[in-house]
């Protein structure tokens, strides 16, 4: 079982250069003392975005940032390494789908803010912050720290441009919407909301359709395409016609 899916974890407002810049220093070969001392430097220079001037809160980003993408929790160093690949090869402006399936597995907690979101987006055509933080609170229990990080991970998903303030404070619409065709690329998205999810499985279309991908639209891929592209991925039988991908190391 996924131990992380029961933790909040990340309750800093990460804007999206920073994850940008992490992941760079990352795949240019900079260890984490580099890394760390560049990550001090940018955040220093930045005044918005959780207060990041008070050292307190931008070493508890940082660290957020490094893990991200650098010292990643044991099982996922294989799907940071492939997304750093991916990453490589896409244009800037899908930079987004690797960031946002990389904190989502690293973070479960990031993936419980946006399937909550995005289903209201769906009901309702906007979200209210109250009301993501009324389920959260179903979930993780009264305390102020769930309720802090889902305000902040909301201000990121803002700054990520995949959520719009309106003229009603604290209630939202939809963002940027990206759509995404390349089966390497959705494969690697599988595999991290798998990484998320407490027993590593699911239905490819719950996957692809679940609230959690709020700001992405997939094309139509089998569950045998996804699993002839990667051997971590593989298929089981689920009643008479369905099939449920499989993190190999959960099976």
């Amino acid at each position: 079982m996924n131990g992380r899916v029961k933790q909040i974890g990340i309750d800093r407002i990460i804007l999206f250069k920073w994850l940008e810049k992490t992941a760079n220093l990352v795949m240019a070969g900079n260890n984490k003392t580099a890394i760390n001392e560049t990550l001090q430097r940018l955040l220093e220079d930045n005044r918005s975005g959780g207060k990041p001037g008070v050292r307190a809160a931008r070493e508890k980003t940082i660290t957020i940032l490094i893990k991200t993408w650098l010292t990643v929790p044991h099982g996922l160093e294989a799907l940071r390494d492939e997304g750093l690949r991916i990453l490589q090869d896409l244009p800037r402006n899908n930079h987004i789908s690797i960031h946002w399936g990389m904190i989502l597995a690293v973070y479960p907690f990031w993936g419980t803010i946006a399937e909550h979101t995005g289903r209201l987006l769906r009901l309702q055509g906007t979200a209210a912050a109250a009301q993501v933080q009324r389920r959260v609170k179903e979930q993780y229990g009264e305390r102020e720290t769930a309720s802090r990080a889902t305000q902040r991970i909301l201000r990121s998903f803002i700054d990520w441009g995949v959520l719009s303030d309106t003229d009603n404070k604290g209630v939202y619409v939809q963002g940027n919407r990206y759509s995404i065709h390349d089966p390497r690329l959705i494969t690697w998205l599988v595999e991290a909301s798998l990484h998320a999810r407490t027993n590593g499985s699911a239905d490819i279309k719950d996957l692809l359709d679940s609230p959690s991908m709020f700001p992405f639209q997939f094309a139509h891929v089998s569950t045998k395409n996804l699993t002839s592209l990667s051997p971590r991925l593989d298929q089981l039988r689920h009643g008479l016609d369905d099939h449920l991908v499989v993190l190999r190391e959960f099976k």
